[in-house]
């Protein structure tokens, strides 16, 4: 993709003198490095991105440090060979869709994720050292393996379009003899590798390798029925050989070797670089969609290497992320998640606007018959759920069981009775409604399937000797222990009428069940609080360690309970450091939790504690985050938290620059999306806020605190006058049609509109395994 001129102008207009200046590529050596190039560079994005490239100068030895390729279906975590790292390094080959089709055995043995297997590059020599680098920029692995007899240098991709990996390999002299070699892995659930198997349970018959006219395939057949295939090919130009991999999965017919042949077939033929070509086309546009800049380099890179990871493991189309994402490996999670982490997973596509990556509201409204299936019988008519755990289809495979039902019924146990999962995966779908406003996803997919996710919890609401409503006892995610009134759920069936009584009104719909939602918010029972603020649930305290802040959603995500009182802030202060202050089970996601409810507070310094936390005792070499196993939705949310700091826009109003700390005196970020599809840039320099500009999409209301000290002037695309309100609080308050936009500025200010990266504050590490 060519560069921008110079002096691209932004959409603001040149009578604004906005303009867009691009920074060039970095020396690679430091962040200090990097800065003293940044003012004379062609392109702000290719300044960031190459700055965050991840470096290997030391061997990865496991998915935690190695580097990794995707495209949301296909995924290869790349590190040595287990007790082999002098003689081979392993490409994994893994994929989204394979999966088992057992739904007797449920969704973390029967309908889990399958390994599919692993090729092994073997050179000649002994391996001595390695100079490897990941460029986010092109979604790319290129470098140097040294061996005793030679090099190889190698290029790898997985191929956005085609589903390919394609590694070329240019070999020395020495190092001609070099070879490829498949692993086919057992094809049984990773997590019986943690857990007993259930009764009847076994694995899946053994891969058969085979030649198919030069292309060869291991076929991996499945009990159940259907199967996946691995097929490559190695093609050889001059000296450079290189390897196409596809795999295919069908169920319940037999035709994934036909379509793993066919797209081998398709591709074999191309060099290397032409696929790079149209790979690389995708992932700059990726990049542009949105920018951001700040003075802390080891966050700023971690921020953009979370990006690339999002679109390597996430796409519209593909099954929505299980634990690991793509890069599947022994764990006892192989499959989504719905209590937590899926949730987490897709926050951060939003405000960098990368809608493009909502696999979460396309399975929701795909898949959406399944829900009915996973609560009892009585209740399939006019509600839904979702258990902890599902397939990418969102099936559980409780309806083999005794109970038939994947979601427990309150006050009732087994199975546990964790309600609000459901509620909150809405809860998401909602977000990806406000930042675009498209009113077909209220219409056709929010609406409908929270009417019916809140209707289950209308069966079991009853009045009590007090008057209010109460909930019989259900479950509060990972804690322990079912509680009468539960602040998970209750929070969330809160938020549910809220939304559903806004969303009837925008849809024009006049729907017999708001007189019970409004009751619902009239009525229902306070939240347990006690002198430790939030409680479980009215018969459980929070007592314990416990990573989970299943109990505090009505302060974050949700923006229930926001501190609008002194005493409502003091109850969120409390509970928070209530919550964070019982060391011992506390996790990753703890601590982003805990940073964006500080930046809600406007505790910027807080924030930064936590993700330093998070940083300094969680995240991997390579920014990936381990539980027991690997998991993926941690350093994801981070991504979210240094959005909540920057920018938030709940309750109507977009707040720039909301939590910063004082050390990040300069930051940039452009086309930030915000709630009312509004798309932000703002500057800040030398600790001040120089201006704020926010494009419409839809015409909503728009509502801004900008944080510009004094006065200010207010002006429209075309640098006019703008009519607008104050409406206190340094908020500002314009009427905006599709496609018009308001820039704000100090009062006579007429800023450098330029977008641009900062300096940043000191030198940092790469990520990955440099040398120091």
């Amino acid at each position: 993709m060519p560069s921008p001129s110079r002096r691209t102008v932004l959409a603001t207009g040149s009578a604004l003198g906005g303009a867009l200046l691009a920074s060039g590529p970095p020396t690679p050596a430091t962040a200090a490095d990097s800065a003293e190039h940044a003012a004379d560079s062609a392109d702000p994005w290719r300044t960031v991105l190459d700055d965050a490239d991840l470096v290997w100068q030391r061997m990865p030895t496991t998915w935690y440090d190695g580097p990794f390729l995707g495209n949301g279906h296909l995924g290869s975590g790349i590190y040595a060979e287990p007790g082999a790292a002098s003689t081979a390094v392993r490409f994994n080959v893994q994929h989204s869709e394979v999966q088992d089709h057992r739904p007797e055995f449920g969704s973390l043995f029967g309908l889990a994720r399958l390994p599919i297997g692993y090729f092994t590059l073997e050179p000649v020599g002994a391996i001595t050292g390695l100079d490897w680098r990941l460029s986010l920029h092109d979604a790319e692995l290129t470098g140097t393996l040294a061996t005793d007899r030679g090099t190889l240098t190698l290029r790898a991709l997985v191929h956005n379009d085609r589903s390919i990996l394609a590694v070329q390999v240019t070999p020395s002299e020495g190092e001609r003899g070099f070879r490829w070699v498949f692993h086919p892995a057992e094809a049984i659930s990773p997590r019986a590798a943690f857990k007993p198997l259930p009764d009847g349970y076994r694995g899946n018959p053994p891969a058969e390798t085979a030649d198919h006219d030069g292309v060869s395939a291991a076929v991996q057949p499945l009990l159940a029925g259907g199967g996946h295939v691995t097929a490559w090919r190695e093609r050889t130009r001059g000296r450079t050989r290189t390897l196409y991999v596809h795999v295919a999965h069908s169920y319940p017919k037999d035709t994934a070797l036909e379509q793993a042949l066919k797209a081998v077939r398709a591709v074999d033929r191309l060099p290397y670089t032409a696929l790079a070509a149209t790979h690389r086309t995708w992932w700059h546009a990726y990049y542009r969609k949105s920018f951001l800049s700040l003075p802390d380099a080891r966050i700023q890179r971690f921020y953009w290497i979370q990006l690339y990871k999002a679109a390597a493991a996430a796409r519209r189309d593909a099954p929505v992320m299980a634990t690991s994402g793509p890069w599947l490996e022994p764990t006892p999670w192989p499959n989504t998640w719905w209590n937590l982490n899926a949730q987490l997973e897709y926050w951060l596509i939003h405000g960098s606007n990368h809608l493009e990556l909502d696999a979460v509201t396309r399975a929701l409204s795909e898949f959406r018959d399944n829900l009915a299936n996973e609560v009892a019988a009585r209740y399939r008519t006019d509600s839904l759920g979702i258990p902890r755990t599902t397939d990418p289809q969102l099936v559980n495979g409780a309806a083999g069981t005794l109970t038939g039902y994947g979601v427990g019924i309150p006050g009732q146990d087994p199975p546990t009775p964790e309600v609000g999962n459901l509620t909150w995966a809405l809860h998401n779908v909602w977000l990806s409604y406000r930042h675009t406003m498209d009113e077909s996803i209220l219409r056709d997919v929010l609406y409908p399937l929270l009417r019916k996710a809140i209707n289950y919890y209308l069966h079991f609401l009853e009045p009590g000797p007090d008057g209010r409503l109460h909930l019989p006892a259900t479950f509060s995610p990972e804690y322990g222990g079912n509680t009468r009134d539960c602040n998970y759920d209750l929070m969330l069936l809160t938020w549910g009428c809220r939304t559903l009584l806004e969303s009837a009104g925008l849809l024009g719909i006049d729907d017999p069940l708001a007189p019970r939602w409004r009751e619902v918010l009239a009525r229902r029972v306070a939240y347990p609080t006690d002198a430790n603020g939030f409680m479980i649930g009215a018969d459980l305290p929070f007592a314990k360690s416990h990573r989970h802040y299943s109990h505090l959603l009505a302060v974050y995500p949700l923006y229930e309970v926001t501190g609008r009182t002194s005493d409502e802030r003091a109850l969120i202060e409390k509970s928070l450091a209530h919550w964070v202050g019982f060391e011992g089970a506390l996790q990753g996601y703890t601590f982003t939790g805990a940073a964006s409810m500080s930046a809600l507070l406007g505790k910027g310094e807080d924030a930064l504690k936590y993700l330093g936390e998070l940083m300094t005792r969680f995240i991997q070499p390579n920014t990936m985050y381990k539980e027991s196993g690997p998991v993926i939705e941690t350093p994801l949310s981070a991504a979210q938290s240094l959005h909540d700091m920057v920018c938030q826009s709940w309750g109507g109003v977009v707040r720039v620059f909301p939590a910063l700390p004082a050390a990040w005196a300069d930051l940039t970020v452009h086309d930030f999306r915000t709630q009312g599809a509004f798309l932000l840039s703002a500057v800040r320099r030398d600790g001040t806020t120089r201006w704020v500009r926010l494009v419409s999409e839809a015409g909503a209301p728009c509502a801004v605190r900008h944080g510009i000290p004094g006065p200010v002037d207010v002006r429209d695309g075309r640098g006019r006058p703008l009519r607008h309100t104050e409406a206190g609080d340094g908020i500002v308050q314009v009427d905006l049609r599709k496609g018009e936009s308001v820039l704000i500025t100090a009062k006579g200010d007429r800023p450098d509109l330029t977008v641009r990266s900062v300096r940043p504050n000191e030198e940092a590490p790469r990520w990955g395994l440099p040398l120091t």
